[in-house]
């Protein structure tokens, strides 16, 4: 735990445990949220080739989980940390020009 938090920047367990909470009710939700997304553009689960429904809804889960990543980063006291974690991502890989 204390490397984590050493390579975290953070200082309380209590932090890793809301941040590994936060990290967790993102990905549900952005996966929640793609479901009627893809509805709305017109791709059924049955009827639209698996490749090209799974590779557009991964596609659309992909910024839907950015921004709720810092949105309950927030909400759970932990902007500052998730703020932080998505430039460096985004960075990462090349999209840094879109939060400069």
């Amino acid at each position: 735990m204390e490397k984590l938090k050493q390579r975290w920047g953070i200082d309380s367990n209590f932090q890793i445990v809301v941040i590994c909470i936060v990290f967790a009710v993102t990905g549900s939700t952005a996966a929640k949220l793609a479901a009627p997304l893809t509805e709305f553009i017109g791709l059924d689960r049955g009827t639209t080739n698996s490749w090209l429904y799974w590779s557009i809804r991964i596609f659309l889960i992909f910024p839907i989980y950015q921004v709720l990543l810092v949105v309950f980063g927030w909400l759970f006291g932990q902007f500052k940390f998730f703020w932080n974690f998505e430039k460096k991502m985004l960075n990462r890989i090349g999209l840094g020009f879109l939060i400069k």
